[in-house]
This record gives structure tokens, C-alpha cells and sequence, in this order.
């Protein structure tokens, strides 16, 4: 039996620059979006296409808004609320951590229904381009939970030879829990969804990869729930289930309404709109 891994040392702030200084975590939502952002240009345009490549450009603004208000909102709303109700000035104080991929996912879904009425934009042609993309971030984003050294799993058995001691918890062997959700969330979520993507029926079928994207992520989210310590301002919830898996039983429920509704067609647009 092998002796458990340390937690490297990483120092949570990529680069200073004087008084300003950019974190690990800030960079995955950068290189995220950015990468995004570039890959949907071009992921529009294949058949059927939904947008220009210009209309994508506008919507980085929009996403960015919805990633950053709903993921910090979320948090506030489904995790502390008890404590930002007394605490109303750390609400903003995004850089104190604290961001809920729940509460994102739903900023993006309320700019992209805003953008997509306002620009004449298939609001499911489009969002299944984006259900492509988002992995990515997904992934980064758990990297960066690692490199803070947050968020960390349960303890784990004495046979893993990955197990890992967290400084900041205990000296408890646990799972590296974030590696595994990266895996999950980010990798075979992007290839899953990626894959599904190559067949023109299925980027035909509008809300199609939205779907596949919202069940895929809700397993991944609940399987990898089971390796990750819960919030010990929230514990453990109803059986044994932590709000990250309650949050995503939704999701899978909408992801295959939305495909079964793809199936019928029910989800495409009932005029074509000229692009702007």
C-alpha cells in the first residue's frame, strides 16, 4: 500500500500586476469563454446554419454577463442564502469565491432567450451550438478547483493509490474530486456531445444536443457528487443527497423533454427569420 498523495502548493494567483492580480479561477472563465467563443463561430455555420459569425461575436458579451450574474446569484440563492440575507455587501465580492454552475447555466439560458428574440436567432439551433462548447469551460473550471484547492472529496479508501491529503481540510486521505469531475464534466461530456454533433440529423433536430448536454451533465454531476465532501455549510441533504445532485435532477428531466420534443420536431423554428 503506497503512501497518499500531498496536494501540491499552488499559489491561487496566476500573475500579479501591481495592485491588480489575475487568479486561476478567473483564467478557466476567461480561456473558457474565449475558446467558446471561437469554436461556436465556426459551429454555426455548418448545416443548418443558425447564425453569422458576426451575431456570434455579439453574444460573447451577453454570455459573459449570464455566466458571471447567474453563477454568483445561484450561489447566493441555493447555497447561502442565510448568511448573504445578513451579509447583503458580499454578495458582489465574487473574487471572496463562491459560484454555482446551476445558477449560470441559468443567466446563460436567460441571455440567450433575450439575444436570440432580439437578433431573429433559432433559439435551439443556437443553444445546441453552445451545448457543444460549454464542457469546455466546465472543465477548466474544475481544474481551477484543484489548483485553489478547493472543493476537495470524501475520504478515500486506504487501497487508491491517487488519494490525496488536502491541507486545507484535514489529514484525511480523500478523493481528488475535481480531477474526476473535470474528467467527467469537461472530457467525455465535450466528446459525447462533440460526437453527436457530427451527424447533420442530429444538428438538425433543434434542442437536440441541448438535451443530450443537460442529461449528460446531470449524470456526471451526480455520479461525481458521490466522490465530492459536501459544502459543510450545507451537509448532507435528503437521503444522503447533496444539492448539487438534487439541482441536477431538473436538469435531466428537461434534457429529455427536450429530446424527445427534437424527435417530433417540435422544436424548430416556425418561420425562417432573416439573419441580421
Amino acid at each position: 500500500m503506497s503512501a497518499p498523495l500531498q496536494f501540491p502548493s499552488f499559489d491561487p494567483v496566476l500573475l500579479h500586476l501591481g495592485p491588480l492580480s489575475i487568479r486561476w479561477y478567473a483564467l478557466a472563465y476567461i480561456v473558457g469563454l474565449i475558446t467558446g467563443w471561437q469554436m461556436m463561430r465556426r459551429l454555426v455555420l455548418k448545416p443548418p446554419p443558425v447564425a453569422t459569425q458576426m451575431q456570434t461575436d455579439d453574444f460573447l458579451t451577453w454570455a459573459t454577463l449570464g455566466v458571471v450574474l447567474g453563477g454568483r446569484l445561484g450561489y447566493v440563492l441555493f447555497y447561502q442564502p442565510g448568511f448573504y440575507l445578513t451579509h447583503p455587501l458580499q454578495i458582489p465580492a465574487v473574487w471572496t469565491g463562491g459560484m454555482s454552475f446551476h445558477g449560470g447555466m441559468l443567466g446563460v439560458v436567460a441571455a440567450l432567450i433575450l439575444f436570440c428574440r432580439r437578433r431573429a436567432i433559432p433559439l435551439f439551433g443556437f443553444a445546441d451550438r453552445m451545448a457543444i462548447v460549454t464542457p469546455i469551460g466546465l472543465g477548466l473550471g474544475r481544474v481551477a478547483n484543484f489548483i485553489n484547492g478547493e472543493l476537495w472529496g470524501r475520504p478515500a479508501p486506504d487501497w487508491l493509490p491517487w488519494r490525496m491529503i488536502f491541507p486545507r481540510a484535514d489529514d484525511i486521505p480523500r478523493h481528488p474530486s475535481q480531477i474526476y469531475q473535470a474528467l467527467m464534466e469537461g472530457l467525455i461530456l465535450f466528446l459525447v456531445v462533440w460526437g453527436f454533433s457530427r451527424n447533420m440529423r442530429v444538428r438538425a433536430r433543434f434542442g437536440m444536443l441541448t438535451g443530450i448536454f443537460l442529461v449528460g451533465y446531470g449524470i456526471a454531476r451526480i455520479i461525481g457528487e458521490f466522490f465530492r465532501e459536501p459544502d459543510a455549510f450545507l451537509g448532507y441533504l435528503w437521503d444522503g443527497a447533496t444539492m448539487g445532485q438534487i439541482l441536477s435532477i431538473p436538469m435531466i428531466l428537461a434534457g429529455l423533454a427536450f429530446i424527445l420534443l427534437a424527435r417530433r420536431g417540435a422544436l424548430q423554428p416556425r418561420a425562417e427569420a432573416p439573419l441580421a
